[in-house]
């Protein structure tokens, strides 16, 4: 029995890290990277704001379906 409850947290705390993974790396992108492509492209401040704010909501998405995930299976 103990052995099965030590494969699924395992198991949940991998997919945690990859969702937080991918996280990390948008919201990383929108902070630093999107600016900077923003800047050398000549694109303007409220496309540059709109584009960041969709990239921190994919963040968030992204971190809080981890979230949702090892929620679900221990609750399982």
């Amino acid at each position: 029995m103990s052995q099965d409850l030590t494969r699924v947290e395992t198991e949940v705390n991998v997919d945690n890290n990859g969702a937080l993974l991918v996280g990390a790396g948008l919201a990383v992108a929108s902070m630093i990277v999107l600016p900077a492509l923003a800047m050398r492209l000549g694109l303007g401040a409220s496309l540059t704001g709109a584009l960041r704010i969709a990239l921190m909501k994919a963040s968030n998405r992204a971190a809080s379906g981890a979230y949702r995930s090892s929620t679900k299976a221990a609750a399982s």
